[in-house]
């Protein structure tokens, strides 16, 4: 079949609505731009460039593992956040709109030309981290994670985006091993899902998502019950921390931190008006009790 590129977009389209994918139109430019090799403004400026027989093979393949509800970005290999272009595969989550939330509230606090040390808690892809070094050129980070897989997706994603001489990429289980007042910010985007739900949720995450990732315990909360107190730990008297939480989770995250000594304490809702990050401080007067 020989197609053009404004046909080819329309007949994706048509495929994935037909398969109950909710945004078709934006799934099918997203997966017609990598399989031709094109960009998106091509796809508008130069309508009538045709496909090749492979590139249509591509997408064919592309579109059948849409419609069998594997997310985009594990198809194309890549997802955008914040304003840096993230791999991802099968070992990371993809990254989310809702977490730029903690990207925003880190900007406010730290000025662009200020130096800082900071620390992301289960970096997965990078997500985070990198975008906050991206916009920060005098600040330097460490991501940690449990998982090997994840934190070679990370370190490609450092290259590419040449961070890696500023963010360091390590495997461990939290903040084990880390020194007390290290960090002049902390960031987390930890699991946070009760277990029971999993199972509830989109095919895309619930059978193409790692579970590590996903699963917080019971209750949901099984994280930070362990991670309120290292991080107030690790930080810097005066430092900042920010965590994504369940839109459900507020009250009881505030509490946990609140219960560790953190100051300041309070909840981000995100651009859908759900409560998405609990932040606050680490007390500066406690250095001087």
């Amino acid at each position: 079949m020989t197609l053009t590129l404004v046909k080819a977009w329309t007949a994706a389209k048509e495929r994935l609505k037909d398969a109950g994918i909710d945004q078709p139109a934006i799934d099918a430019r997203l997966m017609l731009e990598v399989a031709a090799d094109v960009t998106r403004t091509e796809i508008v400026t130069d309508p009538y460039r045709m496909l090749t027989a492979e590139q249509w093979a591509t997408l064919d393949d592309y579109l059948t593992r849409r419609a069998r509800r594997e997310p985009v970005s594990h198809i194309i290999g890549r997802k955008g956040f914040w304003k840096i272009l993230l791999q991802v595969n099968k070992n990371v989550l993809t990254p989310r709109p809702e977490t730029e939330v903690i990207v925003d509230e880190v900007l406010k606090a730290f000025p662009e030309t200020m130096a800082f040390n900071m620390l992301d808690l289960g970096v997965g892809s990078g997500t985070i981290l990198l975008a906050v070094l991206a916009e920060r050129p005098a600040a330097k980070g460490l991501g940690i994670d449990v998982s090997d897989e994840a934190l070679a997706v990370a370190r490609e994603n450092a290259a590419s985006l040449d961070l890696n001489n500023r963010a360091a990429l390590l495997r461990g289980d939290w903040t084990a091993g880390l020194g007390d007042d290290s960090f002049d910010l902390v960031v987390s985007n930890p699991p946070y899902i009760a277990s029971h739900v999993i199972e509830t949720l989109e095919p895309e995450v619930r059978d193409h998502e790692p579970r590590l990732a996903l699963d917080g315990g019971p209750d949901g909360l099984d994280a930070y019950r362990e991670l309120a107190p290292e991080i107030l730990r690790v930080l810097k008297a005066g430092g900042l921390f920010a965590v994504e939480i369940g839109y459900d989770q507020s009250a009881a995250v505030e509490a946990l931190f609140r219960q560790a000594g953190a100051s300041n304490v309070r909840t981000v809702k995100d651009l859908s008006t759900h409560d998405r990050v609990v932040t606050g401080v680490k007390n500066p007067l406690e250095s001087l009790a």
